[in-house]
């Protein structure tokens, strides 16, 4: 029984890692979301620390990364837990990491372990030139925490600016320009440019026409300017999609589901056609709108996984809710009725059934649970049954479940899902925890 609660307990935090991003829910505000990722956070920590430490090599979206990494150096983090944050923060957004170091330091977590992380970190970095203009003030705290010192005209430049008359970095040079000559403006990263865009009172549109070429695929989107559909992953080019009014979708048809079969193909990799025959029920139902915070991002996730399965499967068929048709023009609307939908998806007798759905089955309530037991117990005892829920239920301290004889796993990405398929064999206490720690150790070990 002890086996059975700690696999539980762990899975609990995986799945809370992986969905929750301390935002609000459809179902939960962000001030419950944020309550019960903490209290999550605390009670693995203090039970399972090395698992805790070995979720940093799993697929946990970077905020609940950087709270682990928060946690561990605060908490004095051994030189195991240092490695293991180290190599997940090479992965990270810069601007989160800088964000990290900026929490560590008003917390006053100052001990010889986060400083050689700092200053790993920092050391590895391509270009300290481009951080310093782009992050200046998290830089510039970063070095003062770790008790670091730049070389040479960098550290004249974050500390002592107007040393210099003049600085040999291209990029340090257009930043001390700028503040006077309107050319030196699209020399420098987007988001500084555009404050001296403002203060020199450049109209937008010539303004974002001139700095397109400096824009990365992130900030060309969130501008409105044309994204490069081909380097989007699954599920941020399925957002994207989703996101384009009903008639647009129908005009560039074509090429959105060109752009997402190549994003699905590159995930696929060398799986492609290898799980036999797959069905997966895919919920768009009202709640799949998420929130204000995260708009469609439950529908975006469904339809991100909808392209992936469909090159990993020899033979796919896919089911939604209620949506017929394209499924590009999927939309969220209506009921939850899964039961329904599980029962159509189990006759096709797949090799595996995939269920990708917040796991509020109402429609009429239950009934995907019960379906799920009577099929297990008189009809298919093997049935390879998988939900994946993107959303975590704050209340509940974990993503909600079809049913406890079906395996679930939060997602976030449709890029993991392979992994979060053979993770979810964890959820029904089949495999022990020896297994499970056996498996974190083979994924720590890869990163």
């Amino acid at each position: 029984m002890n086996d059975v609660i700690a696999c539980e307990d762990v899975l609990l935090f995986v799945n809370a890692a992986i969905t929750s991003t301390g935002q609000r829910e459809f179902r939960s505000t962000a001030g419950e979301q944020r309550l019960s990722l903490d209290f999550l956070h605390r009670y693995i920590m203090g039970n399972y620390r090395e698992v805790y430490s070995a979720a940093l090599a799993l697929e946990i979206n970077d905020h609940n990364a950087a709270l682990i990494a928060r946690n561990l150096l605060a908490d004095g983090a051994t030189e195991r837990e240092g490695r293991l944050i180290a190599r997940r923060l090479r992965t990270m957004a810069p601007q989160r990491v800088y964000a990290l170091f900026t929490e560590l330091r008003r917390a006053g977590v100052n001990n010889r372990r986060t400083r050689a992380v700092i200053g790993e970190w920092l050391g590895e970095r391509p270009d300290l030139a481009f951080d310093a203009v782009k992050y200046r003030r998290a830089l510039k705290e970063a070095v003062r925490h770790a008790h670091l010192r730049l070389p040479g005209e960098l550290g004249d430049f974050l500390f002592a600016p107007r040393r210099r008359a003049r600085l040999d970095a291209p990029l340090l040079d257009a930043w001390r320009r700028a503040h006077h000559e309107t050319r030196a403006v699209y020399e420098l990263p987007y988001t500084v440019a555009e404050g001296f865009a403002a203060r020199h009172r450049i109209p937008r549109e010539r303004f974002l026409a001139a700095i397109a070429p400096r824009m990365t695929r992130l900030e060309r989107l969130r501008s409105g300017s044309a994204p490069d559909l081909a380097a989007m992953p699954l599920v941020r080019l399925a957002s994207y999609a989703l996101a384009l009014p009903h008639e647009e979708r129908v005009s560039r048809r074509a090429e959105l589901h060109a752009a997402l079969r190549a994003s699905a193909v590159r995930a696929a990799g060398g799986r492609a056609g290898s799980w036999g025959r797959v069905t997966a029920v895919l919920d768009d139902s009202f709640s799949s709108y998420g929130s204000g915070h995260k708009r469609r991002r439950p529908l975006a996730v469904a339809l991100g996984c909808h392209y992936l399965l469909r090159e990993l499967a020899g033979q796919y068929r896919a089911m939604w809710l209620s949506h017929r048709g394209d499924p590009l023009l999927v939309r969220p609307a209506g009921a939850t009725p899964l039961g329904e939908r599980l029962l159509d998806a189990l006759e096709t007798r797949p090799d595996l059934l995939v269920v990708v759905s917040d796991g509020w089955d109402n429609a009429p309530p239950g009934l995907a649970a019960e379906v799920l037991r009577v099929w297990r117990e008189r009809i298919d005892p093997s049935a390879g049954v998988v939900h994946l829920n993107p959303v975590y239920d704050a209340g509940g301290f974990d993503v909600r479940r079809l049913s406890p004889e079906t395996p679930t796993a939060g997602i976030r990405d449709a890029e993991s899902l392979p992994a979060l398929v053979e993770l979810a064999r964890f959820a029904t206490g089949r495999a022990g925890y020896a297994s499970l720690l056996g498996y974190l150790g083979e994924r720590t070990a890869e990163r």
